[in-house]
């Protein structure tokens, strides 16, 4: 009778944890998860918000595992980290092993030539505890000479091709800070992807974006943007020490205007935006794009004259 009553109460309380748990799972799901754009002719279907890697420079190791649980809980399968921000490959290669099947890696090299950038190849592989990433990219290809020296003898672009061929990556792809330097690029080599900024304040005070996204448009390819919720440079007494550690320019107003600018930025035919490192920000955009709207003509209208006058953190013409 005793072992009757026990297992039926075993019994009970194994149904009450198996619906603890669906409850819980249930919770982790969300009813509007952040929806999915294609990667130009890749077909690689992408959040519309990328993580940046620098949300978890600098985190204790269970801080960095619970942002990302909680970033692919709500949609987003789009990881970009670089060996240059600080421990971030140490940070997010255990915290996204996980979940790595689903999600899209992308990092980069500062390497302009073929061994350098192998080491670093090679080195992100272990940090980031996985045998390939998604997508490599050169890491701010901003100088006409470095653009020479990637493509030339012995350069850089010869550990991409034939890391794509070991199955170490997938995709080609490169970041920019000049629209020169990035016309160049798209017209000396069939590149997969393209990372630049793209802001309210960089096209309406620098005509800086334009021409990049109507390239990459034209050559179907996978385009990702920076900057979105960045608005100017920081006052010149307040570029060693300001409010935001992970934001080496001044980052729009949070939260109203930042939701603006990520909006606006969405709003053109991109894949993705990868917001600032700073946690509330990324937060914020992860908010926004559960429930993108585009901007009405009014939101825009106000989000362009409160730019005016004000200095682009880059401009035309930066490529030497």
């Amino acid at each position: 009778m005793e072992r009757r009553i026990f297992l039926k109460q075993a019994a009970i309380t194994a149904a009450s944890l198996a619906s603890a748990r669906n409850i819980s799972a249930s919770a982790k799901t969300p009813s509007n998860p952040i929806a999915k754009r294609t990667l130009g002719k890749t077909g690689e279907k992408l959040s519309m918000i990328g993580f940046g890697g620098i949300v978890v420079m600098n985190e204790e190791p269970g801080a960095a595992a619970n942002i990302v649980a909680e970033a692919v809980d709500r949609g987003i399968n789009y990881f970009d980290v670089a060996p240059s921000y600080g421990d971030a490959q140490e940070r997010l290669g255990p915290a996204l092993a996980p979940y790595r099947e689903n999600c899209f890696l992308a990092c980069k090299t500062e390497g302009r030539m073929k061994d350098d950038s192998r080491a670093q190849l090679e080195q992100s592989l272990k940090l980031l505890k996985t045998d390939h990433v998604d997508l490599y990219q050169f890491h701010a290809l901003t100088k006409m000479a470095e653009l020479d020296k990637v493509l030339g003898p012995g350069g850089a672009m010869e550990t991409m091709e034939a890391a794509k061929k070991e199955g170490k990556i997938r995709y080609i792809g490169f970041s920019v800070h000049s629209v020169e330097t990035a016309l160049a690029a798209l017209d000396r080599y069939n590149f997969d992807t393209v990372l630049f900024p793209l802001n309210w304040v960089l096209v309406s005070q620098a005509n800086f974006g334009p021409q990049i996204l109507k390239k990459a448009q034209e050559k179907q390819m996978g385009i990702l943007c920076l900057k979105s919720m960045a608005k100017t440079v920081w006052p010149a007494d307040e570029k060693k020490e300001h409010p935001e550690p992970k934001c080496w320019y001044q980052p729009a107003a949070f939260p109203n205007e930042a939701s603006l600018g990520l909006r606006w930025t969405l709003g053109h035919p991109i894949t993705a935006a990868i917001p600032p490192g700073d946690e509330k920000y990324f937060r914020l955009a992860m908010d926004v794009a559960q429930n993108y709207k585009p901007l009405e003509p009014q939101e825009e209208q106000a989000l362009l004259s409160g730019g005016a006058g004000l200095e682009p953190i880059f401009q035309l013409g930066n490529d030497v």
